[in-house]
């Protein structure tokens, strides 16, 4: 028997029945993420337990097939196309909640587990994980952990690197371990628990986590003030993260972006120079005056309009431009190309500055949101045709030129995956990324995990 039907066979053990798929309908379902890109893996498997997960890992290291783990699919960069075949490791089954602790402000879940069905559970107990991606209602906290995916909350709460506390994985190896605390302080060796958030799977399949709870604020409450121009309302943004009263969001969206949200969204959206909304949370005796603060550090030179939300009505009103943002993007190109790039918050005005020269001289429409208060902002380049998109690759490359003259970085929460790992020489000198070769190397000695992805 050819060791393909061998390895097969072994398989099937592992994966009885419907837990296994090699039918080429679902190696198709499994091929793809929401980069757009696909490649045909050679069988898709759906793990229940750790047990099958090191099974797995060993099987395929004897035969050298690459091994893919994935989420729901959800992220923008290529991290689970399995450009080499070999098998998926669908997560999808592994979703159970195993364990809340409010008392140690913890909870015990799979990587399966949905961060929209997470905060559900947490709610009744007085809790949330912070992170929260736009795509939290259908995206796991596995693939949350493989990225590092945050959302606007992280300004204030931080990303899954400062919300987890420990994990369970299989490294490449074959080998399962834990590592972490149940505790919020450790200093016992290295931090392999964040080392492991961000790899998108080239190190080890995560099967479960220990993940840090924070306590949910009684109040929020919504500002949006619009800005005579992009400047101004980067300014803002710096002096906003300049006073001691830290916002739980503060989303920037530009002049393009509300142009094409109030034709897609109406007269609710409005038309400015660019707009920041603004969330503080907080007790009801405290929240005014934090209110109040951030208000001020808003106002400045360039400041067109302030409104404070008093309902929760007001407060969807508010939000309803950036709302409309996604759709209205998809009515001008479908072929939308989404980079999320990092700078320090005072070089914010620079780079929203650099890419409006970007867009003027590669001549291709750029629409800027994102998490202001981290300089993480989401630069979406819209092509309508095949020659805007040869102009919008050359645009990207100098898009990323200028982070890093900005002292920025290639990503906030997106990850490599695919599309950024050619750029990574960029951010990274060589003698660091041939440190991350040598981590990789010790996690996962013949390459199986996740190959072709983040390490140029």
């Amino acid at each position: 028997m050819p060791p393909a039907a061998e390895l097969l066979t072994r398989l099937r053990g592992i994966f009885p029945a419907d837990a296994l798929a090699t039918g080429e309908a679902e190696r198709i379902a499994y091929s793809y993420d929401n980069s757009r890109r696909h490649a045909l893996p050679d069988a898709v498997v759906f793990p229940t337990g750790h047990a099958q997960v090191e099974a797995l890992v060993q099987a395929c290291r004897e035969y050298r097939l690459p091994v893919v783990a994935r989420g729901r699919g959800s992220n923008t960069t290529g991290a689970t196309v399995p450009v080499e075949g070999g098998v998926v490791v669908s997560f999808e089954r592994m979703n159970r909640i195993l364990r809340i602790d409010p008392d140690n402000r913890l909870a015990v879940v799979e990587p399966g587990v949905l961060n929209g069905d997470l905060q559900k559970a947490l709610a009744p107990h007085g809790f949330f994980w912070p992170p929260d991606p736009s795509s939290a209602p259908w995206c796991s906290v596995g693939g949350n952990l493989a990225c590092n995916s945050a959302g606007p909350r992280a300004v204030k709460y931080g990303t899954p690197r400062e919300n987890t506390l420990g994990l369970r994985a299989v490294a490449g190896s074959g080998e399962g371990f834990r590592c972490g605390t149940y505790t919020s302080k450790g200093a016992t060796g290295y931090d392999l628990t964040r080392l492991l958030i961000g790899s998108e799977g080239t190190l080890a399949l995560i099967t479960e986590a220990t993940l840090k709870l924070t306590p949910k604020p009684s109040a929020i409450r919504t500002v949006r003030a619009t800005y005579r121009d992009v400047g101004a309302a980067a300014r803002a943004v710096a002096r906003i993260m300049a006073q001691p009263v830290t916002p739980c969001a503060l989303e920037f969206i530009d002049d393009v972006a509300l142009k094409l949200a109030h034709a897609h969204g109406g007269d609710s959206v409005p038309l400015a120079g660019a707009m920041l909304m603004i969330e503080v949370d907080g007790e009801p005796a405290t929240l005014d005056g934090a209110v109040e603060a951030v208000s001020a550090a808003a106002r400045g030179d360039g400041l067109e309009q302030l409104s404070i939300a008093r309902s929760a009505e007001e407060t969807l009103a508010l939000w309803s431009a950036r709302k409309a943002l996604s759709p209205a993007q998809r009515t001008i190109s479908p072929n939308k190309i989404n980079e999320d790039v990092v700078v320090p918050v005072s070089h914010l005005p620079a780079l929203v500055d650099g890419i409006k020269q970007l867009s003027a001289r590669h001549d291709v429409l750029i629409v800027s949101f994102g998490h202001a208060g981290n300089g993480n902002l989401h630069v979406n380049l819209l092509p309508r045709d095949e020659a805007e998109r040869e102009r919008a690759h050359a645009c990207l490359a100098d898009l990323f030129a200028l982070v890093i003259a900005l002292d920025g970085t290639l990503s906030g929460e997106h990850g490599i995956g695919l599309v950024k790992r050619e750029f990574m020489p960029l951010a990274l000198s060589p003698n660091a990324l041939g440190l991350m070769r040598n981590v990789k190397n010790a996690f996962d000695p013949d390459g199986i995990l996740n190959p072709g992805k983040l390490l140029p």
